[in-house]
C-alpha cells in the first residue's frame, strides 16, 4: 500500500494553460514518479509566484543563461526539498532569478514553454529512478 508522502520536490511553472500532448507527456512522468518521489505541479500566475513558492525548500529557477549540469550532477538536487521555477514566454523576473539558489539551463537550445515542463519533468523522474537504482536511465 502507497503512503500518501507530502511533496518534497515542485515544478513551479509560470503560464497559461500547456497543449494537450504537454500536459498528457507532464502527467505522465508525474504518475511514473518511484516511491517516495512525489512531485507537485503547479501552474501560477507571476503576481502569486510568492506564495507559490513558499515553505517549498531552495529554488532553482530555470534560465538560459543558467549553470548546465549533468543527469548525476541534476540527480544530486533531489536530496532536498526544492522548487524547480519555468518562466513564461518571457522568461523570469530578475527578483526571482536573485532569490534563486541556482540558476539551470535546461538546454543550450531555445525550448518553447510546454516542451520545458516535458523536459525538466522527465529529467526528475530519471533522476529519481538513478537514485532508486530502477534501469531507465542506461547512461
Amino acid at each position: 500500500m502507497r503512503r500518501n508522502l507530502v511533496p518534497r520536490l515542485h515544478v513551479v511553472a509560470l503560464s497559461a494553460r500547456l497543449p494537450g500532448w504537454a500536459e498528457a507527456a507532464c502527467a505522465e512522468y508525474l504518475k511514473r514518479m518511484p516511491r517516495g518521489y512525489e512531485v507537485s505541479w503547479i501552474n501560477t500566475k507571476s503576481a502569486k509566484l510568492d506564495s507559490a513558492l513558499k515553505g517549498k525548500g531552495r529554488i532553482v529557477a530555470l534560465d538560459e543563461r543558467g549553470k548546465d549540469m549533468t543527469t548525476k550532477q541534476f540527480a544530486s538536487l533531489l536530496a532536498a526539498p526544492t522548487a524547480f521555477v519555468i518562466g513564461g514566454p518571457d522568461g523570469l523576473e530578475e527578483s526571482v532569478k536573485k532569490d534563486a539558489s541556482l540558476l539551470l539551463r535546461l538546454s543550450a537550445l531555445t525550448l518553447p514553454h510546454a516542451l520545458a515542463q516535458v523536459v525538466l519533468l522527465e529529467q526528475i523522474y530519471r533522476a529519481a529512478t538513478m537514485r532508486t537504482g530502477h534501469p531507465y536511465h542506461r547512461a
